[in-house]
C-alpha cells in the first residue's frame, strides 16, 4: 500500500480533470456566449496563448485548493458520498472565485450570459471531476472489501469485548480493511480469550516500541469501563504518534450522543482524532511555512552572508552548526543554526547555556538577543522537520529528563516543532531543565489553543523582541 502514490493519482486525476473542463468552458465561451455580444456574428476562434496559459494556472489553482480544504489527508479512508458533497461544495467556492477573478470581464449580450457562464463551468468542472474521483475511490474500496488493501492494526485490550469486536470485523461481509498484527494485554485481562486468534505483542509498556516495529496504521480500543482509567496513560503514549487511533463505545457514550459513525456494515468505533487544527487551517499553515520561510532565506541572505564572515573571523571554527533534535511523532532530525558559542562547547556532553556562559562569544551575544541565529532553520522548515511557530525542539537527553517528571510532554511531539513559539516569546532559552519545565505551561498552552490566529501573534511578538534585541 503506497499512500504517496494514492495521492498522486487523485492529484494527476483532477488536474487532468480541471484542464478537460476548463478546455470545454472556453469553447462554449467562444462558440455559444461571445457571439451574441457581436449581434450573432460567428468569432474567429483559435486556441491562443491564454489558453494554453489557462491549462497550467486554473488546474493548478485547483488542486492549491483541494491541498488546502484536506482533500488529498486520509487518502484511503473515503466515503463515497461524503466525496460527492465535499467536491460539490469545494467547486462551488472554486468557481465563485474564478468567476469574479477571470469572467466579468467577459463580452456578453446580456447579464444573462453571467449566469450561464457560471452555472456552465460549475456542471463541467463539478461532473468531470467528481466522474473521476468516483471510479478510483470506487476502485480502492473494492479493493479494500476483497482485502487487496489492508491497514496494520493492534487492538489494545483483551477482554470479552476485544474478543467480541476482533470476531466481528474478521467476519464482515465488508470488511473496513484492518489487518489484525496483534494485541497489546492489559493487567487483570484474560489474554487467553485473544491468544488463540492473535499473538500477543506486549503490555502497555511495550506499545511504543510495537507501533514503530510491526508499522502500525490503526489502533483500535478494546477496553472495559472500568479500565477507563488506563486510558490517558494510554493515550498519552499513542496520540502523538501518525495512527488512527479507534475506540469501541461503551454504554454511557451512546446515551450521552457522543457516538459518530458513518459506516452501516461495519463495527460501530469512534474515531479518537488527535489532530489540533482543521485541515484547511493545518494545510494553509504548512503552506504559509513554506512561502514565508522562502521569502525569508531571499531577504536575510545578505544578512546571513555578514553574520557567517563575522563569526569566522572572530572565532575558530564552522560559522554554523547542526545537532540533533527530536521532531514530530519522536522522529530525530538535525537542527541548524549560526554558530553562537566557541568551538567544541560540549566537547560530547549536553550542557546547556546561560546568559552569562563564557562560551558564548561575542557575536553569539547578539545573535541570541535577537535570535538572528535561528536564521538557517527556514531551510528546516521548507524541508518539512519544523514549522516557524510551535514548540521547541529538545534532545532527547533532556526529554527524557522532563518527561520522568512531566510525562505530558510527550503530546507536543503531535506537533512540528518551531522557530519561535509561545515558550521561546514568553520566557526565553532555558539553561536547565527546571526551567524547560517552566516553559513548558507555554508550549502546553500552545497546544491547548493552536490556530492560525495565534500563530500570527506570535510571530508578531517575535519580531518585536528581535527587533528590541531584548530576548532572553
Amino acid at each position: 500500500m503506497n499512500k504517496t502514490r494514492q495521492v498522486a493519482k487523485y492529484v494527476i486525476l483532477d488536474f487532468l480533470a480541471a484542464a478537460i473542463a476548463w478546455a470545454a468552458f472556453f469553447v462554449y465561451r467562444k462558440k455559444v456566449i461571445e457571439p451574441q455580444f457581436f449581434g450573432g456574428w460567428k468569432v474567429p476562434f483559435e486556441f491562443t496563448t491564454q489558453f494554453y496559459l489557462g491549462l497550467i494556472i486554473i488546474p493548478s489553482f485547483w488542486i492549491l485548493t483541494y491541498y488546502i480544504t484536506g482533500f488529498y489527508k486520509n487518502i484511503y479512508r473515503r466515503s463515497r458520498l461524503l466525496e460527492l458533497g465535499q467536491t460539490f461544495s469545494t467547486s462551488l467556492a472554486g468557481v465563485v472565485a474564478i468567476f469574479f477573478a477571470f469572467l466579468l470581464d467577459d463580452w456578453i449580450g446580456s447579464y444573462k450570459n453571467y449566469y450561464q457562464l457560471f452555472f456552465t463551468l460549475l456542471t463541467l468542472h463539478f461532473v468531470i471531476t467528481y466522474s473521476f474521483r468516483l471510479i478510483l475511490t470506487t476502485r480502492t474500496i473494492h479493493k479494500i472489501h476483497k482485502r487487496k488493501i489492508g491497514f496494520n492494526t493492534l487492538i489494545i485490550g483483551s477482554n470479552e469485548k476485544a474478543f467480541k469486536m476482533y470476531n466481528e470485523m474478521s467476519n464482515q461481509h465488508r470488511p473496513a480493511g484492518n489487518k489484525f498484527v496483534g494485541f497489546i494485554g492489559l493487567d487483570n485481562n484474560d489474554d487467553a480469550i485473544l491468544s488463540s486468534h492473535l499473538t500477543k505483542l506486549g503490555g502497555i509498556k511495550d506499545i511504543a516500541l510495537v507501533l514503530e516495529q510491526q508499522e502500525i496504521e490503526e489502533v483500535i480500543l478494546a477496553l472495559e469501563t472500568k479500565e477507563h482509567e488506563k486510558l490517558s496513560e494510554i493515550l498519552t503514549i499513542i496520540e502523538n504518534r501518525q495512527v488512527t487511533i479507534w475506540g469501541i463505545p461503551d454504554l454511557y457514550d451512546l446515551l450521552s450522543g457522543m457516538t459518530k459513525t458513518n459506516t452501516i456494515f461495519g463495527s460501530p468505533l469512534i474515531k479518537i482524532s488527535n489532530g489540533l487544527m482543521p485541515g484547511w487551517q493545518e494545510n494553509t499553515k504548512r503552506l504559509l511555512d513554506v512561502l514565508f520561510s522562502l521569502f525569508a532565506i531571499l531577504l536575510f541572505l545578505p544578512v546571513f552572508i555578514v553574520l557567517a564572515i563575522i563569526i569566522k573571523t572572530t572565532s575558530k571554527g564552522p560559522f554554523f552548526y547542526k545537532q540533533e533534535r527530536i521532531g514530530r511523532f519522536g522522529k530525530p532530525f538535525n537542527i541548524y543554526k549560526l554558530r553562537s558559542m566557541v568551538s567544541g562547547a560540549e566537547n560530547g556532553t549536553p550542557a546547556l547555556s546561560s546568559e552569562e556562559d563564557t562560551r558564548i562569544t561575542r557575536i553569539g551575544k547578539f545573535l541570541r538577543k535577537t535570535h538572528l541565529d535561528e536564521i538557517p532553520q527556514f531551510y528546516n522548515v521548507i524541508t518539512g522537520s519544523m514549522s516557524l511557530v510551535g514548540p521547541r525542539p529538545e534532545r532527547e537527553y533532556y526529554i527524557k529528563q522532563i518527561v520522568k517528571r512531566a510525562p505530558h510532554y510527550t503530546h507536543l511531539h503531535k506537533l512540528r516543532p518551531g522557530i519561535t513559539s509561545w515558550g521561546q516569546v514568553k520566557y526565553g532559552y532555558a539553561s536547565n531543565v527546571d526551567e524547560m519545565l517552566e516553559r513548558l505551561t507555554y508550549d502546553m498552552m500552545y497546544l491547548k489553543n493552536i490556530s492560525l490566529y495565534i500563530d500570527f501573534k506570535i510571530l508578531i511578538y517575535t519580531v518585536m523582541v528581535s527587533v528590541k534585541g531584548n530576548g532572553k
